[in-house]
């Protein structure tokens, strides 16, 4: 469970900042919703890692790219993340307002 009163080191990302590194092939996004809401859509090129079976030993190889975790609102991503944190995993970076902030910008969606 996430300590009271400990700080966490997550970067945090907005739509438009997540945008520009996709854009220039410099991330790699997670999705770890479940894989109906997955299908519904989701970020362009985005993998699917549900949270229910997560485990941060077995992330894609970014080759280079950030890792950025991503879920409906932010929640589940910033939880993943506490995940990599204990089990050591060097991955630090979410989308803050999750896929539902990604779609209110107007940005593209996969299905």
């Amino acid at each position: 469970m996430f300590g009271f009163g400990k700080k966490h080191d997550f970067n945090e990302l907005s739509p438009a900042e997540l945008k520009d590194m996709l854009d220039a092939k410099g991330a790699l996004v997670v999705d770890v919703r479940e894989p109906d809401e997955f299908a519904g859509g989701h970020i362009p090129g985005a993998v699917n890692m549900p949270l229910s079976r997560f485990d941060p030993s077995r992330l894609p190889d970014g080759k280079g790219k950030t890792l950025v975790l991503s879920c409906a609102g932010g929640r589940r991503s910033a939880h993943a993340l506490g995940r990599c944190e204990q089990a050591q995993v060097a991955v630090k970076t979410h989308l803050a307002s999750g896929f539902s902030g990604w779609v209110r910008a107007g940005m593209p969606v996969e299905r």
